[in-house]
């Protein structure tokens, strides 16, 4: 079975937002799969213990006994069976990301006695390469940098972004398949719980990133009574009216809350990489550089599209703070851009891996939950946004593809409660672009008794043994490897 170790790019959804009421499907509807057989991987730098399998579920789970889709498994055995409590899941973020490499590179970075105590486990979600794929077939046109979220025009219309989700609608439903119908947060729980009772686990324990935490968050209300240990590692609003749509328009906020620590960094007195000599005028140079750009592209050979416009560098500022350590690439290309002289355009990832990743997320997010398709509601948005939030120019009230979609949702979006077990641990950066701390504390709300959360006094995207600080991994190792949980929500300097 071939194996993708890395997810392929940043696109539409970093991550995604499911809420509201669903009832869950009954027993006989989730079954009990043939246990998995386990081969040795394919793929290159992977850990020699790791082990692949498929797994069989079925395509649409209101018929179980319907057409079934292959989700791609691995795993690295627990280091000591004596110390074996269970297995753990790990759950990409995305949606369009895979955690098929994770047993072998951000497993490794666990302490012994978590690696002890587990099964490391990572999976395909439905839809992801190499499980069994989808792919619009979208032009090349359409998997631009600057069309990968719904970055209006330099006028502020959002003309274009209704016109590329009809393209987008239109494509999916002549080459999107059955499946991609069937791509949804409520089905990637019940798949979680299939590989569950695949390796033979009464209880699955799991640590979700990103878009993963509403993965398991609606693990843990469709399945509350299989759910051991469970970490929520950057999560965001869980709003059931609003659905992806408030995760898109976290980033207004999320931009604010990150932006003054690039601007610190790059004003900071002997960086190579230093913009101007305060971080107020870091600011005013990137609002400037950006407006300048709208009127008068650079040319950019080599990159999709082929130009530096405002959006395409807003774009890369908002790429470069889901991680301090990329704040040279956003540094370098202002000061370059200034200059008139833009370095070689970056890699794209391979297009089969951007057609991939766009399908999987434009399907989870538009069958999760309807958006409004008036283009008045849009325009209304983003004239708003583009006033108060002048760094992100309106996109987080802008339009994703969903307002062209050809399906409605099949069924409610979840409703995140706070019925059911009290093992829940959420972890959280205090600045974070993507998942604001102001929309995860709303998640730790809907939770009530059920979760523990703890706040790291940290800067950039995932917590958990990345971009966190070592109190808040200490909490969430012993959390993972003895069940002990602070008692009260926690802050981590």
């Amino acid at each position: 079975m071939k194996q993708i170790t890395k997810s392929a790019a940043l696109m539409a959804a970093v991550s995604g937002v499911v809420f509201g009421l669903v009832t869950p499907l009954t027993a006989n509807a989730t079954g009990s799969p043939a246990p998995l057989k386990w081969t040795k991987c394919e793929g290159e730098g992977l850990d020699p213990r790791q082990q692949c399998a498929t797994l069989a579920v079925p395509m649409d789970y209101a018929d179980p006994g319907g057409p079934k889709i292959d989700i791609a498994v691995s795993r690295i055995r627990s280091e000591d069976p004596a110390a074996r409590r269970g297995a753990l899941l790990m759950i990409p973020g995305g949606p369009g990301g895979n955690s098929l490499g994770h047993p072998s590179d951000v497993g490794q970075r666990m302490p012994q006695e978590v690696r002890d105590a587990y099964d490391l486990i990572g999976f395909a979600p439905r839809g992801n390469v190499p499980s069994t794929p989808v792919s619009c077939d979208v032009d090349n046109a359409d998997l631009a940098v600057d069309k990968r979220l719904p970055w209006p025009a330099a006028d502020g219309s959002v003309t274009e972004n209704l016109a590329m989700g009809r393209r987008l609608g239109d494509a999916c439903a002549r080459n999107g398949g059955e499946l991609i119908k069937h791509i949804s947060t409520l089905n990637n729980a019940r798949d979680v719980d299939r590989i569950r009772a695949a390796l033979g686990e009464r209880k699955l324990s799991a640590w979700g990133v990103s878009y993963g935490t509403y993965i398991g968050a609606a693990f843990t209300e469709l399945f509350p009574q299989r759910t051991d240990r469970i970490v929520l590692d950057s999560s965001d609003n869980p709003d059931p009216v609003a659905a992806e749509r408030a995760w898109l328009r976290a980033f207004e906020v999320g931009v604010e809350d990150n932006f003054p620590e690039f601007a610190k960094w790059a004003s900071r007195p002997g960086n190579p990489d230093r913009v101007a000599d305060t971080p107020a005028r870091v600011r005013s140079r990137f609002l400037a550089l950006a407006a300048r750009l709208d009127r008068e592209p650079l040319p950019w050979p080599g990159a999709n599209p082929a130009e530096l416009s405002g959006n395409v560098l807003r774009a890369t500022m908002l790429n470069s703070l889901y991680d301090p350590d990329d704040y040279p690439v956003l540094a370098k290309l202002m000061l370059a851009a200034e200059k008139g002289t833009l370095p070689p355009a970056p890699p794209s990832p391979p297009q089969a891996a951007l057609q991939n990743y766009l399908a999987v997320g434009a399907g989870t997010i538009c069958n999760d939950a309807a958006w409004p398709r008036s283009a008045a509601v849009y325009e209304k948005g983003v004239a708003e946004s583009r006033a108060k939030y002048p760094l992100t120019a309106g996109m987080p009230r802008n339009a994703l593809p969903c307002t062209a979609w050809p399906w409605q949702p099949r069924e409610a979006p979840l409703r995140v409660t706070d019925r059911g077990p009290s093992n829940v641990l959420m972890i959280q950066n205090e600045r974070d672009v993507a998942t604001p701390l102001s929309g995860a504390l709303k998640l730790r709300e809907a939770y009530g008794r059920r979760a523990v959360m703890v706040v790291n006094d940290s800067t950039g995207h995932d917590a958990y043994l990345n971009n966190g600080n070592a109190c808040g991994d200490a909490t969430v190792s012993r959390f993972l490897a003895t069940g002990e949980r602070p008692a009260r929500d926690t802050y981590c300097e």
